[in-house]
């Protein structure tokens, strides 16, 4: 669930560092029994199969993390820095230093490929302006996994009215990803 969500979110979504850790030692323990079990049993190549399965979903999760992360870097580490004291990390440890370090390194970049070039009043860039933020305005899928009442839908034009909707669990709907992003995080609603 949270690498579908993460997949199909616009934004970078909440950190989810005790799920990897918990998948990473469940595959070492799964390939401890495996160097054990005897060769040529079909149970063998199945669990072969669910190993790889497993490495797969956990690789591709972390990989669109890091896509997020160097694609919104600014917009990241600036959302980690005015996150309120107490509310949960949208980055791992790991992931921030990641982040900072890419900031780092793109700024560098950019002054000695370009900045140095440039008339002195034209030497600063401003990341946060120049790097596109998330489309939080996007469309998403979304199946209901615990109902929800009065959810408010915002208008695509200023002729339209604001209205609520009920979604009941088990729907299916597309909506915009910022209506709905409160739910994606409480697990109320996962993304398809």
């Amino acid at each position: 669930q949270a690498w579908l969500n993460e997949k199909f979110a616009p934004e970078l979504l909440e950190s989810k560092p005790e799920i990897i850790e918990c998948v990473v030692e469940q595959l070492d323990h799964m390939e401890a029994n495996l160097k054990r079990a005897k060769k040529g049993d079909l149970k063998v190549s199945v669990h072969h199969m669910e190993i790889e399965r497993i490495r797969y979903v956990l690789s591709s999760y972390l990989r669109c993390r890091l896509v997020k992360i160097e694609k919104f870097f600014p917009h990241v580490l600036e959302k980690e820095k005015s996150r309120a004291e107490g509310e949960p990390s949208i980055l791992s440890p790991e992931e921030f230093a990641f982040a900072k370090e890419y900031m780092a390194n793109t700024e560098t970049y950019l002054k000695n490929a370009a900045l140095k070039h440039m008339p002195p009043n034209l030497q600063k860039v401003s990341l946060l302006k120049s790097v596109p933020k998330p489309n939080l305005d996007s469309f998403v899928f979304l199946r209901v996994l615990e109902r929800q009442e009065n959810i408010l839908v915002e208008p695509e034009t200023d002729e339209q009215r604001e209205y609520t909707i009920d979604l009941e669990e088990g729907s299916q709907h597309l909506i915009r990803y910022k209506t709905i992003a409160p739910l994606v995080a409480s697990g109320a609603v996962q993304l398809i």
